[in-house]
């Protein structure tokens, strides 16, 4: 049995997963002698809903009961339990974004224990997440896979009597046979219209560039939120979204945080893409600081501009170093707002990655707590920020309007807030976006998965937000 990969390293299974896989046959004497057998081939999947049906029993899907992994019959007699446990949407790896993890429609993750196929909650730590991811690799037969664990890739995903096994591969028929899946339209379809992206996404910032939405969240599921790398999403109708891969991963790419990849927001400016983002260190002194990187494209891939923080821990006195976006005025001026507990704004140079410490102001609303965003429509300034703690219900957007980039602000009101009776809560860390060459503006925010999500288990999600004849902007009611 091979050793298990650990959360830090990432590739080592994507290695280990394209390499001959190793088959034990028995020779003469009793001795063992490892025969390599055929090459696996790294597969893709696509993400959202599907069911998976067995290869070597058409007919029979991979679903789960009293929360352990069977393989039975499902037709479109079986009763709408059934369908709906054969039924997972596939999302981002919990521990590789190259590999998948399968989310029942109960929230909870198929994951192997004592080898044995079984669905738990996401407990965020490192051991769930590889146990609950799994690596793509071609099947048997044209669009088949076979799901190889991320930790222990030399093990496969296999029925043996109804029951789901993780087993050492063995290359014979039988094997490839009980191994191997086709992914189909699912048994359950969604029924709801979010998230925008399946998986475990939070703190989304949406904005347009060129006439196409990218979206860039921070990626969640992770206990403590110690995720390290971003990926950048785009579409054309805030329906469809292309996933364009990792475009910064703190880990090998930035060399004063290896942890806490939070809350990226980018700006374009000197025709270039400038990503802003939260940053620490996973030990030691973990304080959070600011960094920016820089692509020539809004999909990366992102280098570190300076090679330092671009905001200290420290430098300024009260709150966090977190939650950094940047808002540019009709006059090309880019300001970056930031912090948490105390909201803070200062003018960015024209080279987007350095300013003047003397000019940053403090801009703190009543009711504050984190993820400032500040936009602009018919010469008012908006600010916006997130109250309550990101793991409370609670977690809500409220606004001010002002003047300038620097205020004076005018309190408002709370605009988006949970929604119990859709089983919405924990709505916040949102972004604001106008779609190009109108007036109607979208809201992206994050909120506790549904139906059994928490702050550190949170979604994705994009509505309609309007405004009064006033400017002032109407209630936001979530849609499920």
């Amino acid at each position: 049995m091979c050793a298990p990969a650990t959360a830090a390293d990432p590739d080592r299974s994507l290695v280990m997963r394209i390499l001959p896989v190793l088959t034990l046959s028995a020779v003469a004497a009793g001795l063992l002698v490892l025969v390599p057998g055929s090459p696996a081939r790294a597969a893709t999947l696509p993400t959202g809903a599907r069911s998976l049906e067995s290869v070597g029993l058409p007919g029979r899907y991979l679903r789960h009961q009293d929360h352990l992994g069977r393989l039975d019959e499902v037709t479109s007699g079986s009763t709408a339990q059934t369908r709906l446990d054969a039924t997972f949407t596939v999302v981002n790896g919990l521990a590789s974004p190259r590999c998948y993890s399968l989310q029942a429609a109960n929230g909870q993750f198929l994951r192997h224990r004592d080898w044995r196929l079984r669905i738990d909650p996401n407990t965020g730590d490192p051991t769930f997440r590889a146990d609950a991811t799994f690596c793509p690799v071609d099947g048997p037969v044209a669009e088949s896979v076979s799901l190889a664990s991320y930790n222990y890739p030399d093990r496969r995903i296999r029925h043996r009597d109804s029951a789901l096994w993780l087993d050492p591969y063995q290359d014979t028929a039988t094997f490839r046979a009980e191994s191997a899946f086709r992914l189909t339209a699912p048994w359950a379809p969604k029924t709801t219209r979010g998230p925008v992206i399946p998986g475990l996404f939070a703190d989304p910032h949406l904005t347009t560039f060129n006439g196409r939405y990218y979206l860039y969240p921070t990626t969640d599921g992770y206990a403590g939120w110690s995720g390290t790398y971003y990926k950048a999403f785009s579409s054309t109708d805030l329906v469809n979204w292309t996933d364009h891969g990792v475009i910064l991963d703190h880990g090998p790419d930035v060399s004063w945080a290896d942890d806490s990849a939070w809350a990226p927001a980018v700006a374009a400016g000197n025709g270039r893409y400038y990503l802003y983002f939260s940053g620490g260190a996973a030990s030691g002194n973990t304080a959070k600081q600011l960094g920016v990187a820089v692509a020539d494209t809004p999909t990366g891939p992102f280098r570190d501009a300076l090679g330092h923080p671009l905001v200290r821990a420290g430098q300024f006195p009260g709150g966090q170093a977190i939650d950094p976006m940047v808002f540019t005025d009709d006059d090309g001026v880019s300001y970056l707002y930031w912090g948490q507990g105390v909201a803070r704004v200062v003018r960015l140079n024209a080279d987007m990655v350095s300013y003047d410490p003397a000019q940053v102001r403090t801009i703190t609303p009543p009711g504050y707590n984190e993820a400032p965003f500040v936009f602009k429509r018919n010469g008012t300034y908006y600010l916006m920020w997130s109250e309550n703690d990101t793991r409370s219900e609670d977690y809500r957007v409220a606004y001010a309007t002002g003047t300038s980039p620097f205020g004076p602000w005018t309190n408002r009101r709370v605009v988006l807030q949970k929604r119990l009776d859709a089983g919405i809560r924990g709505t916040g860390h949102h972004s604001v976006v106008r779609a190009p060459g109108t007036d109607t503006w979208y809201v992206a925010y994050h909120r506790f998965a549904v139906p059994a999500g928490n702050g550190t288990n949170r979604e994705t999600t994009i509505d309609r937000m309007e405004f009064n004849a006033d400017g002032t902007i109407r209630p936001i009611v979530p849609t499920a």
